[in-house]
């Protein structure tokens, strides 16, 4: 149920972070990846990382920005491998932070370009051509279910990104194509580098974890292996929150142990 043997995967944002870890361990479970992000030469060692373990994967760079772009990612997917059975999208951008009364109006558009926008051409361009058994993964966070008090612009922008999660799986379900959101805690990726860089932060937040721990990229690829298998067939329109159990703890709570 949990193989991806013959798939064929798009990973934005995979030379790095969730979306690397997301890549490898799919290729390791028998998809075929397309490596992207905005430069090549940071997506080459990933895939070639993939082909060493004896992988499949291919580097299309794509600055998601662009809707261009975005659309040579689709063609250049599908005249190398001739379908995308798996959507992840996962590259986002937070280049805010603080309260959302003193962000700018070009903050809140580049967040939300970045985002949502982004991930709304990507994933209509996609959903269409995808066969049945299709799975798009949009890569969310707990800054979209919970207020925040210093990346409340990037919370909408996650938030947003559930919501289109839910619709995508509205329309195309009837084709069999699944769309599911994944909701990640606080992950050592470099985009968290200034909290989990900061020993007191760092101890504070594994102290409200029941873990005990911040997450790895590793957790969330598991996730996003299991969201693309078989093994996820009837699960379409979810958030799936993978934090370490930090939202469904008392917030009074602190772990000692």
């Amino acid at each position: 149920m949990f193989t991806l043997k013959d798939k064929v995967a798009i990973v934005t944002g995979s030379s790095r972070g969730i979306g690397r870890a997301s890549a490898e361990q799919m290729a390791r479970l028998g998809a075929r990846v397309v490596v992207s992000s905005r430069k090549a030469d940071a997506c080459e060692p990933v895939a070639a990382g993939i082909r060493a373990e004896g992988g499949e994967a291919m580097v299309i760079p794509c600055h998601v920005g662009h809707k261009e772009q975005l659309q040579a990612l689709v063609d250049g997917t599908l005249a190398k491998w001739g379908k995308i059975d798996i959507l992840v999208c996962n590259a986002a951008v937070s280049t805010y932070a603080g309260p959302m009364h003193e962000a700018t109006d070009a903050d809140f558009t580049k967040m939300m370009n970045t985002n949502v926008m982004s991930t709304f051409w990507l994933c209509n361009m996609v959903a269409p051509r995808m066969p049945r058994g299709g799975s798009i993964i949009l890569i969310s966070s707990i800054a979209g279910l919970v207020g925040q008090s210093a990346i409340g612009v990037y919370g909408i922008t996650k938030a947003a990104d559930a919501a289109l999660g839910r619709n995508l799986a509205v329309e195309w379900g009837h084709k069999g194509v699944r769309a599911n959101t994944i909701a990640p805690g606080l992950i050592k990726t470099d985009m968290a580098r200034v909290l989990w860089e900061n020993p007191d932060m760092l101890k504070s937040m594994e102290r409200a974890s029941p873990l005990r721990r911040i997450g790895e990229p590793d957790d969330i690829a598991g996730a996003v292996c299991f969201l693309a298998s078989d093994a996820a067939a009837f699960m379409t329109g979810q958030t799936l929150v993978v934090d370490g159990g930090a939202t469904g703890a008392d917030p009074f709570t602190q772990f000692s142990e």
